[in-house]
């Protein structure tokens, strides 16, 4: 198997599960590989901006040691902030104080990155990109991981975003759509994983204003299984590539527990080194 231009690379979400993901980058970056086309939802989204701007342990640092640090997941962020993440933190401190992003990096990056959100009025997914405007790269990267019912609606040209994750958590098909035939997928379940829970009808005292989007929040479980399925029959057909947990995952969506996430950062690695260890890189850099 061969990874050249050709080839684009999908970053699933998943919340603090997220840093299995950024082992993984970090060894793409140590090896040198580098894809022309990346697209990242949620966590995804996120983490893929340090790979993007090259900075190999930001999103490891971001999501661990500064997690250990200023504990920035917590319940009390409700009533200052509306938000379960304290969002000053992550959207304004972190990159431009604490961990500053490389713009200028990322800018002299030829490759095109793209961040799923969930446009609230249209219940549909969103694909965006930005290079120019700070101010709007942070906007779609905090929309893109706004979860629902914890976090507050985000605003990006105007419209209202959450999650991109509730309607396309791994957006396989739209690198397909931009000419990708074969991807690589980086995922933060391992295989065979199914949601059990019920998908319920969302009350309408949620989200009032958008009615589109509790119809997708009602049907969230089943279209994630649907595109597990997708994933494991592409991978049979051997059109994309797969990295993921080789076990069950016992990290949660909002863990705390720094041990657990290093550990899962180590194993990340790890299952990159093995994936990857024979592939034949063509860089394009």
């Amino acid at each position: 198997m061969t990874i050249d231009s050709n080839t684009g690379l999908v970053l699933e979400g998943g919340g603090m599960r997220g840093v299995f993901t950024c082992g993984v980058l970090d060894y793409l970056l140590d090896r040198q590989i580098y894809f022309s086309y990346a697209i990242g939802v949620s966590a995804g989204a996120c983490n893929g901006l340090s790979y993007m701007s090259r900075q190999r342990g930001r999103a490891r640092f971001s999501n661990i040691d500064m997690l250990e640090k200023y504990r920035y997941i917590s319940w009390w962020n409700m009533w200052s902030q509306h938000s379960i993440l304290d969002q000053r933190l992550l959207y304004k401190d972190f990159p431009e104080r604490i961990v500053p992003y490389d713009m200028e990096a990322y800018r002299a990056n030829p490759a095109e990155f793209e961040m799923v959100t969930t446009n609230c009025i249209t219940g549909k997914a969103c694909y965006l990109s930005e290079r120019a405007s700070w101010d709007r790269l942070l906007r779609i990267a905090r929309a893109s991981s706004s979860l629902p019912y914890v976090c507050p609606v985000a605003f990006v040209d105007r419209q209202p975003m959450l999650d991109g994750g509730i309607v396309d958590s791994i957006p396989v098909l739209r690198a397909m759509e931009k000419g990708h035939a074969f991807n690589v997928v980086v995922l933060t379940r391992h295989r065979g994983y199914r949601k059990t829970e019920r998908d319920l009808k969302i009350p309408r005292f949620f989200y009032r204003r958008f009615p589109r989007l509790r119809v997708v929040l009602s049907h969230r479980c089943e279209c994630y299984n649907r595109q597990l399925e997708l994933v494991e029959r592409l991978e049979e057909e051997r059109r994309i590539l797969v990295i993921r947990p080789e076990a069950e995952v016992k990290v949660d969506r909002m863990e705390t527990d720094t041990r657990k996430l290093t550990d899962l950062y180590e194993e990340g690695y790890r299952c990159a080194e093995r994936q990857l260890a024979d592939v034949d890189i063509r860089k394009n850099d």
